[in-house]
């Protein structure tokens, strides 16, 4: 079975008013690709040297993600800090839940 693809709309009422009473499982998503937002103010600096061939490999990544070098450098950084956060957690928590502690992290972050 084909499915249309979505509506295009002139205004974002008028999209709004479609996702809030549309089942969009009946339309062809497949062009449709993952983004990310973010929503945490950006209320610190910081500056360090690197060497000019690793900053050069993180903007190529960059280019290859599709998003600015800054946001690619601060993405790594969110991962590095969450995943050091879990280790800790599972270290000195052992029998906190995965799917509670995962949540309660995420929570945090997004405060």
């Amino acid at each position: 079975m084909n499915k249309p693809p979505l509506p295009v709309f002139k205004t974002d009422e008028e999209a709004e008013a479609f996702v809030d009473t549309a089942d969009l499982t009946q339309f062809d998503l497949s062009g449709f690709v993952p983004t990310r937002y973010e929503f945490a103010a950006k209320s610190a600096n910081i500056s360090m040297r690197v060497p000019q061939a690793l900053l050069d490999a993180l903007k190529e990544a960059a280019k290859r993600d599709g998003v600015p070098y800054q946001r690619y450098i601060r993405r790594a950084l969110e991962q590095a800090a969450y995943s050091t956060a879990m280790d800790m957690v599972r270290v000195f928590f052992p029998a906190a839940g995965g799917r509670a502690l995962r949540a309660a992290l995420l929570h945090h972050a997004a405060a």
